[in-house]
């Protein structure tokens, strides 16, 4: 009798479990997070001055970028002058890249906590959204002029050699490798 109470009490458990309805949110879990619109790894990465894909109109219109002309450094033959430059232009993007990340991290987390605390009126929902989006913009400017002085840097067979070694085709961007004609020297 024992026996049967219990396999009824499963069964109903069972049958309680399956009637629950599953979450259907992509952002459960998500809640747990400090800045709710930024992965650990989104901050990190910004905290960093990582790229995050701010740089792809140039990267893939045959712009290259200092980080990855540094890697592929001996496959382009660059030259101790244009080795010092792309140190130097890497410096300081990386710099400035960093400093606006941590006032973009730090805005993202006054955003969440006007949220979080039910304080956020319109008002200032709006001049948060400004800081962050002027914020944004600045980053996103520092990648791509990188991507331009970089070029600059180049000769154009270089430039060529990059997109190859990048696995771009001439095809996959308006005059991809074509650059270098726009030369300030």
């Amino acid at each position: 009798m024992l026996r049967i109470i219990l396999c009824s009490s499963v069964l109903a458990l069972s049958a309680a479990h399956a009637a629950t309805p599953k979450p259907t949110s992509p952002y459960v879990g998500q809640e747990t997070r400090d800045i709710k619109a930024l992965s650990a790894q989104d901050v990190a990465d910004t905290l960093a001055g990582k790229g995050m894909g701010f740089a792809k109109a140039a990267e893939l219109n045959g712009y290259p970028g200092p980080t990855h002309v540094l890697a592929l450094a001996a496959q382009l033959e660059l030259t101790a002058e244009q080795k010092a430059g792309t140190e130097a232009l890497f410096r300081d993007m990386q710099a400035r890249a960093v400093a606006l990340g941590k006032q973009l991290v730090a805005e993202e987390r006054v955003l969440d906590r006007l949220f979080a605390a039910r304080t956020v009126t319109a008002d200032g929902l709006e001049r948060a959204l400004a800081r962050i989006a002027k914020l944004r913009g600045q980053l996103r400017q520092a990648h791509l002029a990188a991507h331009l002085v970089q070029t600059d840097l180049l000769r154009p067979a270089q430039v060529e050699r990059y997109n190859a070694l990048r696995g771009y085709t001439k095809g996959a961007g308006q005059g991809a490798g074509q650059h270098g004609a726009h030369r300030n020297h």
